[in-house]
């Protein structure tokens, strides 16, 4: 039995029939239920656009698959603010290393590493290119501070 994929990507929880109707229809799923199911799928990225992919077979049976946000989603939800910083003067926002350890473990399957340092030190990449800070201090500092075994015992 072959499986077909309609790739979406939908704000978190608040997937619409309109958006999803036509696609759904042509498979011939329940346009409603899908609907449903990724709104329940998705609830806990609320605000943030989620990548979802709905696998289903000539049964009408299917399955959700539901991605991670960006890393820069994930941040701008911890640090609660909009958008990046347009400049550099200043800075959009400011998080902790625990939210940092956070967005790395959400992010977990898609890095590079398995080592949760580095894989913390890359999402420290993604708060300098958007402006946040990290408990006060320069991304760059904090990076430097994780390789001197610093916060060994808050990134775990």
């Amino acid at each position: 039995m072959s499986e077909q994929v309609i790739k979406v990507l939908v704000e978190g929880g608040k997937a619409s029939p309109s958006v999803l109707g036509q696609s759904l229809g042509i498979a011939g799923l329940n346009i409603g239920k899908v609907v449903s199911d990724i709104n329940a799928a998705t609830k806990d990225y609320e605000g943030m656009k989620v990548p979802v992919s709905i696998i289903y077979n000539e049964k009408k049976e299917y399955r959700l698959e539901v991605g991670v946000p960006p890393a820069s989603q994930l941040l701008k939800k911890e640090a609660g603010i909009q958008k990046g910083a347009g400049n550099r003067d200043a800075p959009a926002g400011d998080i902790t290393i625990e939210q940092a350890v956070k967005v790395a473990k959400q992010k977990q399957a898609q890095m590079m590493s398995t080592d949760l340092k580095k894989n913390v030190k890359e999402i420290l990449g993604v708060c300098l290119s958007m402006g946040l800070t990290v408990e006060g201090k320069d991304p760059r500092e904090v990076q430097k501070e994780i390789d001197e075994g610093k916060y060994d015992e808050r990134i775990k």
